[in-house]
């Protein structure tokens, strides 16, 4: 019986040492050994890993992993006639806005980074904004954010107020209603988001009921939720630009106090992602709306490609959403113009990413004048599974950087192109398309 056992033990020990070296004989071909590049160039990664945005930004941080890890796989920058291993170098913004800006400067200034791919609130990016802008410096930002800024030295990735806001309160006042309450995080996004959000439902006869800010990491939202409750008691569309993790405690509370799909609320949130219902538990957002220039549901090969590999490198478990798609993309977008700038610095960089293209996993983006990405905007419902379904596709959308819809910004645009030194916002009667 003892030798059997033995054997037996002998035989699996045995069969685990092989699939060891399988595994690893297949890791060493997958990842091109160090000796095949002829040198590194190095990336800035600035996101909060700790904070009350971790919730959001984890995500975000390891898309771009992906993205450098695809680059690297097939080859690396080909910089004259070299190899170059990109290395990324992170950084934890740790959800505060000075220390963001902190580790902009150790990055540019200690780590030689030649881009920094960062941020998420618009306070973490206007934080960073003078650390790059007084270093001539290159910076990446993901997220949809409120526009009214275009800088030379900053490329967003993410959806201008028209690409999301406007589009999807079209949408609602078709579908679901005009009376809105808009309730959001107490700082720069949300604030200057509705300003333009309320312009766009007065405009259409429309009326706000009522607008309610708090605090970054509240989690106490009951009176917020009873305030929606007593303006809107007969329910309504409720606007939620709150973030980070001060959602799981708003979706909680509207569940428990009845603002549900089931008594007539429309929640149109513009911060919630398949991340964030993942986390908070998909049974308290069903039925509710996102509006975002990606789902993980799309169905394009692209789609199906990232998300597949994105699950591979970090998790079967993990889902995708719009934040790490426009992260993604970001990378690859900068690559792109890296390799055609024949060089890494930040100034060669710049001049070459207007019009630069890549077919993403939402669609194919481009590279706009105001250093914004021509993408597509979508309406998802979420379903049981924590999944959205998509409601309506607005089509591919001009991004505009001046609000339109304010009436300091009318004729006013952004153009890099120009040679002008008031490229970032000037008067013209060119019009760009939508508000």
């Amino acid at each position: 019986m003892f030798n059997a056992i033995h054997i037996i033990y002998s035989l699996m020990r045995y069969l685990f040492l092989v699939t060891c070296l399988i595994f690893c004989l297949a890791c060493q071909e997958a990842v091109p050994p160090a000796r095949s590049f002829d040198g590194e160039v190095l990336v800035g990664l600035l996101h909060s890993r700790t904070g009350t945005l971790s919730i959001s930004e984890n995500t975000v941080a390891e898309a771009e992993l992906l993205a450098i890890s695809e680059i690297n796989m097939a080859g690396g920058l080909m910089i004259d006639n070299k190899r170059l291993r990109i290395v990324a170098v992170e950084e934890d913004g740790e959800s505060d806005w000075p220390t963001f800006a902190q580790k902009a400067e150790k990055l540019i200034d200690v780590s030689k980074v030649e881009v920094i791919f960062g941020g998420w609130s618009s306070s973490s990016r206007k934080a960073m904004l003078p650390v790059i802008e007084s270093r001539e410096h290159l910076l990446f930002y993901p997220l949809q954010y409120e526009g009214e800024e275009c800088s030379d030295y900053v490329f967003y990735a993410g959806a201008t107020p028209n690409q999301q806001a406007g589009p999807a309160i079209d949408w609602l006042l078709q579908n679901r209603g005009d009376r809105f309450f808009l309730v959001g995080s107490d700082y720069v996004y949300p604030h200057t988001v509705n300003r333009i959000i309320s312009r766009q439902v007065l405009r259409a006869g429309g009326t706000i009921v009522a607008e309610r800010y708090v605090p970054l990491g509240d989690q106490n939202l009951t009176e917020t939720v009873q305030a929606i409750k007593t303006a809107l008691p007969e329910g309504g569309v409720i606007i939620n630009t709150i973030n980070g993790d001060s959602n799981v405690a708003f979706f909680q509370e509207a569940s428990a106090l009845g603002v549900t799909p089931e008594h007539n609320y429309t929640v149109m949130s513009f911060s919630v992602s398949e991340e964030e219902v993942n986390a908070i538990g998909a049974h308290y957002l069903e039925g509710s709306l996102a509006t975002w220039n990606f789902f993980q549901a799309i169905e394009t090969p692209a789609s199906k490609s990232f998300t597949s590999n994105f699950k591979a490198m970090h998790g079967v478990h993990r889902v995708t959403n719009d934040p790490a798609e426009a992260a993604y993309t970001m990378v690859h977008l900068w690559a792109q113009a890296a390799a055609r700038a024949g060089s890494t610095s930040p100034d060669r960089v710049r001049e070459k990413l207007i019009g630069t293209t890549f077919d993403a996993p939402h669609g194919r983006v481009e590279v706009a004048k105001n250093h914004h990405l021509r993408k597509r905007a979508y309406i998802g419902e979420v379903q049981s599974d924590g999944q959205f379904s998509v409601v309506f596709d607005a089509g591919v959308i001009e991004p505009r950087t001046w609000s339109q819809l304010l009436p300091a910004n009318e004729g006013y645009r952004c153009d890099w192109t120009q040679s002008r030194p008031d490229a970032a916002r000037f008067y013209s009667d060119e019009q760009d398309v939508g508000p």
